[in-house]
C-alpha cells in the first residue's frame, strides 16, 4: 500500500512540475496579477455581457472560449460573433434550429478560413443546446466602402440594409488609445478612414449585442482582442447605451509573450483578464 501510494505522490508531482515547468497559458487581472480560469468563470457566472478578445488564430484562445460556454451554459445565454456579418443572421438562425444541413449552410455563408477548427466547435455546441447565435459584425464590403469612400458613401445604401449596421451618425472618440493607433496606422492620406471603418464595425457589434442584453439575456461576445482592448472599441458603444451604462461586463484578451510566467506591463490594463500564451504556440492557420 505504501509503495502505492508514493507512485501516485510522485506521479502527481512529476505532472505538476512539468505543467508549471512550460504552461500552454498564463492568466493576468488587469494588475498583472497572476489569477485562474475558475476565477475568469467566476466573474463570468455574475457578469450580463463578456467581450471575449482573441487572436483568431490562437488555439488556447478557442479552447478557452469552448471551455467557458459549455461552463457557463443555461437557458439565457446568447453567443454573438465577430465572425458573422449581420446580413448572414437568417442563415445562422435557420442552422442553429436545424432547418439547414451543414452543406448547406457551408455554402450559404461567407466562413472565415479557420472556421472549422475555430468556430465551428462553438456552432455546433450552440445548435446542440439550441443557444441563440448573433451575427454581429458590419457586412464587409460596407466597411470597405466607408474605408474607400467615407460615411457619405453609404447614404445611397437602402433603409432596409442599413438596418443591419450602426446608424451613419455614429460617434467616434478619437482620443481613445485605440483608435488613435489605427489613425496612425491609415496615414494622413486615408482621412482617418481606417479609424472610422474599425468604429462602425465596433459601433455595428455593440448595436448588436444592446438588442439582446434589452432582453436580459446573458451574452458571450468572440471578437479580435483590438475591438474590445483597454475597455475601448465595442464596450465603448455599447457604455453609450442606457442599458449599457446598467449592465455588468468582464472583457477578457489575449496577448503573446516570449515568456508567459510574468505580464509585461504594456499589457497592463488591456482588460479584466488577460491570457498570456507563448509566442511560439502553434497556429490554427
Amino acid at each position: 500500500m505504501k509503495t502505492l501510494y508514493l507512485l501516485l505522490l510522485l506521479h502527481s508531482i512529476n505532472n505538476n512540475f512539468f505543467a508549471q515547468d512550460k504552461p500552454a497559458y498564463n492568466i493576468y487581472n488587469s494588475l498583472g496579477k497572476k489569477t485562474s480560469f475558475k476565477n475568469l468563470r467566476e466573474k463570468a457566472l455574475k457578469s450580463d455581457c463578456i467581450l471575449f478578445g482573441e487572436f483568431h488564430d490562437n488555439p488556447i484562445t478557442h479552447w478557452l472560449q469552448f471551455d467557458l460556454t459549455n461552463e457557463l451554459y443555461c437557458p439565457n445565454l446568447v453567443l454573438g460573433f465577430e465572425m458573422f456579418e449581420s446580413d448572414q443572421q437568417t442563415i445562422l438562425d435557420a442552422y442553429i434550429a436545424d432547418k439547414l444541413t451543414e452543406k448547406q449552410f457551408k455554402d450559404s455563408c461567407r466562413l472565415w478560413p479557420n472556421y472549422a477548427t475555430d468556430y465551428k466547435p462553438l456552432i455546433e455546441l450552440a445548435k446542440e443546446k439550441k443557444i441563440p447565435c448573433i451575427a454581429s459584425n458590419v457586412k464587409r464590403k460596407y466597411a470597405s466602402l466607408l474605408f474607400k469612400k467615407g460615411r457619405s458613401a453609404l447614404d445611397t445604401i437602402s433603409e432596409a440594409e442599413k438596418k443591419l449596421f450602426a446608424p451613419l451618425d455614429f460617434k467616434i472618440d478619437s482620443t481613445l488609445s485605440q483608435y488613435r493607433e489605427i489613425r496612425k496606422m491609415g496615414g494622413h492620406g486615408m482621412n482617418g478612414n481606417m479609424m472610422e471603418a474599425q468604429a462602425f464595425k465596433d459601433a455595428t457589434m455593440a448595436m448588436n449585442i444592446v438588442k439582446y442584453l434589452n432582453l436580459n439575456f446573458q451574452i458571450i461576445h468572440f471578437n479580435g482582442a483590438f475591438h474590445s482592448d483597454y475597455y475601448q472599441g465595442i464596450l465603448w458603444y455599447i457604455q453609450q447605451t442606457e442599458v449599457g451604462k446598467k449592465k455588468r461586463v468582464v472583457t477578457i484578451s489575449t496577448v503573446s509573450q516570449k515568456d508567459i510566467s510574468k505580464l509585461e506591463k504594456d499589457h497592463f490594463g488591456k482588460a479584466d483578464f488577460i491570457i498570456c500564451v507563448p509566442e511560439t504556440m502553434t497556429k490554427t492557420h
